[in-house]
C-alpha cells in the first residue's frame, strides 16, 4: 500500500533526522534486513560481527559497537521473520553536548520492499537506500511492441518488472504457394488485427487495475502507432498514454530500454504538475481583486480557519516548527513557529526566569491536520524548479488557492 502525502513528508523528516546524527568513530550501525532474510541467518552474522569488532583499537569504539550489536540482537529475539517490506535498524552512541554521548536505537519499516541485505558501520547513518524509495511510488504501464511479440511491463522507479510476453502469429511478407498478392495481404492484415486485439485485452486485464499514473509505449518504426491509433486499448488506458518512443528491442530488454528513454519524461511530469500549481496561485494574485489566492502565515491560517482553501501549497523548504514555551514560575506562555528553539529567547519576559518548551511540532504536520480537517487538498511543492523557488522565497513557503474569495 502507497503511503500517503503526509507520510511521504513524515518519513522524510524522519530519516533527515537520522542522518544528522554523528558519531565520534565509526561507531553507528546502520542494518538493512529483506523480507525474506532469515533472523538466524542476520543472528549469526552479526555474532561474527560481535567477534571481528574485538580487534577494534581505540576502546571507547569498542565498546560502542559492540553496545549496538548486542542492542540490535536483543530487539531481534522478538521477531521470527522480517515484516513485510523488510526492517532497518539505526543503532550506536551518537556525539551529544558536552562531550557526551547518546545512545539511539530506531527500526524503520521501509515503504516498499528492502532487496538486498546490508549492514554498515560508519561515523553516521547510511539512509541512502530508503530516500531513494521516496521517489518511487508512482506506477507506470510499459508496452514494447512490433510486429513479431509484444511485451507488457511495469515500471515503479527504477524497477522494471515484466507482466506478459506474446509472440505474433503475423506471417512475413513473401507470399508462399502462389497466393494472389492482394488476398495474401488480406491474411497479414488480419493476422495483425488479432495480434494487436490480443495485445489489447491483455495490457486491459494486466494494467487497469494497476493504479498507474500513465503508459509509455515503445517499439521499433510504425507498429506502435498502428496498435496505439486502432481500438485496441481500452479508452482509460489509451487516453493515459503519456510518450512513445523508438526502441530496437521489444522483449524485456526492450522494457528497460523503454525505461532509459522515459526518464527525462518522468522527471518533468512531477515537475510540471507543480509549475502548473504555482502559475494557477500567481495568475489569482494578478486578478485586480486578489483573486482566490492566499499566501503567508497570516492570510493562509485565516482561509484555514473560514474553510476557504481548497489547495494548500506547501514548499518542501518550509523547516520550521511551532514550539509552546512556559514559565512555571509565572505561568507564562507563548507559541513561536521558527526554525530551532534557539531562534526563542529563553528568558520570561514577566519575571525573567528561564522558560521552558512544554511542546514542539513540525508545522507541515500541523498544516496538514488543519487542512484535512477542512476538506482542502495539500501539494508539497520542491523548490528545485523557478516556481518552486519563487513559492519559498516570495511567500515563505507558504500560499492556498481557495474556494471562494476571502475580504
Amino acid at each position: 500500500m502507497e503511503m500517503s502525502k503526509r507520510q511521504e513528508y513524515d518519513f522524510k523528516k524522519a530519516l533527515e533526522k537520522i542522518k544528522e546524527k554523528k558519531g565520534r568513530g565509526t561507531e553507528l550501525i546502520s542494518l538493512y534486513i529483506p523480507p525474506d532474510k532469515q533472523i538466524s541467518d542476520v543472528t549469526s552474522y552479526l555474532r561474527e560481527e560481535m567477534s571481528e569488532s574485538s580487534n577494534i583499537k581505540s576502546k571507547s569504539t569498542k565498546k560502542n559497537v559492540q553496545s549496538a550489536l548486542k542492542s540490535i540482537l536483543s530487539k531481534l529475539k522478538y521477531f521470527k521473520e522480517p515484516p513485510k517490506n523488510g526492517v532497518v535498524f539505526f543503532v550506536g552512541h551518537v556525539s551529544a553536548s558536552g562531550g557526551q554521548t547518546d545512545m539511539i536505537s530506531e527500526a524503520v519499516e521501509p515503504p516498499r520492499a528492502i532487496e538486498t541485505f546490508r549492514y554498515r558501520c560508519d561515523s553516521e547513518f547510511y539512509v541512502e537506500p530508503l530516500k531513494k524509495m521516496m521517489g518511487e511510488k508512482k506506477k507506470y504501464g510499459l508496452i514494447v511492441v512490433d510486429r513479431s511479440e509484444a511485451t507488457i511491463g511495469l515500471l515503479h522507479g527504477k524497477k522494471v518488472e515484466t507482466l506478459k510476453n506474446i509472440q505474433s502469429l503475423i506471417p512475413s511478407k513473401h507470399s508462399k504457394g502462389g497466393q494472389s498478392a492482394q488476398r495474401f495481404e488480406r491474411l497479414i492484415e488480419g493476422a495483425a488485427h488479432n495480434y494487436f486485439k490480443k495485445l489489447g485485452d491483455l495490457a486491459n486485464s494486466l494494467l487497469l487495475d494497476q493504479d498507474i499514473e500513465g503508459i509509455i509505449v515503445g517499439g521499433p518504426g510504425m507498429t506502435k502507432e498502428d496498435f496505439i491509433e486502432g481500438d485496441y486499448l481500452h479508452h482509460e488506458l489509451k487516453n493515459n498514454i503519456i510518450d512513445t518512443f523508438n526502441t530496437g528491442y521489444t522483449d524485456e530488454y526492450g522494457l528497460k530500454e523503454l525505461m532509459q528513454k522515459a526518464q527525462e519524461t518522468l522527471s518533468q511530469l512531477a515537475v510540471m504538475e507543480e509549475k502548473k500549481l504555482v502559475n494557477q496561485l500567481m495568475e489569482e494574485i494578478k486578478k485586480p481583486n486578489g483573486g482566490l489566492a492566499a499566501y503567508g502565515e497570516e492570510e493562509v491560517e485565516r482561509a484555514l480557519q473560514l474553510g476557504a482553501v481548497d489547495t494548500l501549497l506547501i514548499s518542501e523548504g518550509l523547516d520550521k516548527e511551532h514550539f509552546i514555551v512556559e514559565c512555571e514560575e509565572c505561568g507564562y506562555d507563548n507559541d513561536h513557529i521558527v526554525k530551532s528553539d534557539k531562534d526563542i529567547e529563553m528568558d520570561c519576559p514577566e519575571c525573567g526566569e528561564p522558560l521552558e518548551v512544554s511542546e514542539r511540532r513540525d508545522v507541515v504536520d500541523e498544516l496538514y491536520e488543519r487542512a484535512e480537517q477542512m476538506g482542502s487538498s495539500v501539494e508539497l511543492i520542491s523548490d528545485e524548479s523557478e516556481e518552486g523557488r519563487l513559492l519559498l522565497d516570495a511567500f515563505g513557503g507558504l500560499a492556498a488557492i481557495l474556494r471562494f474569495r476571502i475580504s
